[in-house]
């Protein structure tokens, strides 16, 4: 079963702005709450492919990717297995991503009277990671087969002294008195319909439930230190200049426990000495002899799989294109591939003896030589045209 575009899941345009994202997946997910819909499978699904919709279109470089490849970006194989997407998405992954949304626990002060509890009474582990960025530089035959690249990233890693935590030790910590340790604090309305309860993260301790006596000495409690990674990045063939990819996870580890950010992969591509990408097209300017023209010959040429020999029939005109079918970058997760094409150029010696200057004059007075172009020749830039199409 193909996905739904995103856009069209939350009611947007592409042009829609991020407040309009946010307001139409709010409008979405109350529509769709399971709260709301007890017990109605197709409703919780579509609870589900709202808040899929909404992680990609809230993220700039996710959103950007999906502009631009569609749900291709997402999908397994694009390097790693973790790169973007909310495919899979279970409910708690929901409540714990999203519940900002609706005024910290909206849902539960509405629907169920006491809100979800997830992750430990509602608390919450610590301050998410900031998102990294690395450019990556692959050459030709790295894009046209993809790689797996062992990169070393500096950033921030959990501290091994108190493993995330913060603390001195398991007695540095201690249950926040202003929560009572629920990381919620609660507060109840007046209202013309009546009384409404509304809970909001912690002030105290910021929704962690716990707050340190005593910091660790090797992270000063912040439960991560500046360090280095090896990573492994797989890099799906057929990728261009200036793609993004992201590994979830893989970006600057969080405060006391938070979550990883992610770590956003751009591709750069080496030029190539001989080649030029065009797309999914690989192009090649051959330059061959007045006489080899004449004649014909066979020449070999450089492709992104290595060398390959082809045959110039004789007469061959300069502009001629001739195309290696399939000899080009493939597709993103598809299965297209593109050709490389080659351009012939007769080359014309710039400086002559004597003796070649009059060879040529007796060829310039024969009407052999003269241009007689057949009257269903296609013209430059006809051949260009169906070459590239």
């Amino acid at each position: 079963m193909s996905k739904r575009d995103f856009y069209e899941i939350l009611g947007v345009s592409k042009s829609a702005s991020a407040d309009e994202i946010k307001k139409a997946y709010r409008k979405t997910a109350m529509q769709f709450h399971p709260d709301r819909n007890p017990g109605d499978k197709a409703a919780e699904e579509k609870f589900k492919e709202a808040a899929e919709a909404y992680e990609i279109l809230s993220d700039a470089d996710k959103k950007a990717k999906y502009d631009r490849y569609g749900h291709a970006a997402f999908g397994p194989g694009t390097g790693g297995g973790n790169y973007g997407g909310g495919a899979g998405m279970n409910m708690d992954d929901i409540f714990s991503q999203f519940g900002d949304i609706f005024g910290d626990d909206m849902f539960g002060s509405f629907f169920g009277g006491g809100g979800r509890q997830r992750g430990g009474g509602g608390r919450q582990r610590g301050t998410r990671g900031s998102n990294l960025r690395i450019k990556l530089k692959l050459n030709y035959e790295e894009i046209a087969k993809g790689v797996t690249k062992n990169v070393k990233v500096k950033k921030h890693v959990v501290c091994t002294t108190c493993t995330g935590s913060g603390a001195k030790d398991k007695n540095s910590s201690q249950s926040c008195s202003t929560c009572g340790g629920s990381g919620q604090v609660r507060k109840v309305t007046s209202t013309f319909l009546g009384q409404m309860q509304t809970v909001s993260t912690c002030p105290s301790c910021n929704g962690e439930g716990t707050t340190i006596t005593a910091k660790c000495g090797s992270c000063k409690g912040e439960g991560r230190v500046y360090g280095e990674e090896t990573i492994s990045i797989e890099i799906p063939a057929g990728v261009q200049e200036g793609m993004q990819l992201s590994m979830s996870g893989k970006g600057n580890a969080g405060e006391r426990g938070g979550p990883n950010g992610d770590l956003i992969i751009q591709i750069e591509e080496e030029s190539h000495e001989e080649l030029h990408r065009d797309g999914l097209n690989v192009a090649y300017d051959l330059y061959i002899t007045f006489p080899d023209a004449v004649f014909g010959t066979q020449v070999e040429v450089p492709t992104i799989d290595g060398r390959a020999k082809i045959k110039i029939p004789a007469g061959t005109q300069s502009g001629k294109i001739f195309r290696l079918k399939g000899k080009g970058f493939p597709e993103v997760q598809g299965y297209h591939r593109g050709d490389q094409l080659i351009n012939v150029n007769v080359w014309t010696p710039q400086s002559l003896s004597a003796e070649e200057k009059q060879a040529l004059e007796k060829f310039n007075s024969s009407s052999n030589f003269k241009p007689n172009p057949a009257k269903g020749e296609k013209s430059f830039f006809d051949r260009v045209k169906e070459a590239f199409s």
